[in-house]
């Protein structure tokens, strides 16, 4: 006896090929805002601890300007995370953590390194941002969806090119083992962006 046939809805294949498509930009999104908001959380600890150690010192005003935009763009992180409902990535316990012990860390062993740690520190997140911004532009473009967000990523990719600019200006590269110490913590930089963006 001949197998009964299948019939397959066309209908069903192309809806659900439609809510694929859907999902893609909205799962790219997330995946971008997770990342970005664990960034900003690393970054304000960094500068947290430079600040428990150098913030009586003459760097000190630099550094809390530098903490100061970095709060301000954890904060509209948060915002967004919590608006487009994104869950956060499970390591910001970690980050937390990582981000303070990095930033005093590297103050003790003075401003120098301190400065280096932000030189390194911007110069993943400024290229992570636009790298960021050509994905989004190159995908979908500029839609109602996405404007807010690519308007808040070059803004802050344009504070964190000015806190590598200040670090830069302010002698990081005398920093002691500086080629060492800036290649360790670009690493762990990248290291972080991949994890945050997956887990």
């Amino acid at each position: 006896m001949a197998a009964p046939a299948v019939r397959i809805c066309r209908r069903c294949i192309c809806s659900q090929a439609s809510k694929t498509r859907a999902t893609r930009p909205r799962s790219r999104i997330d995946r971008i805002v997770r990342v970005d908001h664990a960034g900003e959380l690393g970054a304000d600890r960094i500068y947290a601890g430079q600040m428990a150690i150098l913030g009586r010192t003459s760097i000190g005003p630099t550094i809390q300007h530098m903490w100061d935009q970095e709060k301000e763009h954890l904060q509209k992180f948060e915002q967004i995370i919590a608006e487009r409902r994104v869950r956060p990535t499970v390591l910001v316990p970690l980050w937390n953590i990582a981000g303070y012990v990095l930033g005093a860390g590297t103050a003790l062993l003075g401003k120098e390194a301190a400065m280096a740690c932000t030189v390194a520190v911007e110069e993943v997140i400024s290229e992570h941002y636009d790298n960021q911004l050509r994905e989004l532009l190159s995908s979908e473009g500029v839609t109602d969806e996405n404007k807010e967000l690519l308007d808040t990523i070059q803004k802050f990719r344009n504070e964190e090119l000015e806190h590598l600019h200040i670090g830069e200006e302010n002698d990081a590269e005398k920093a002691p083992m500086y080629k060492t110490l800036s290649t360790a913590i670009q690493t762990g930089c990248k290291a972080a962006i991949w994890l945050s963006e997956r887990i």
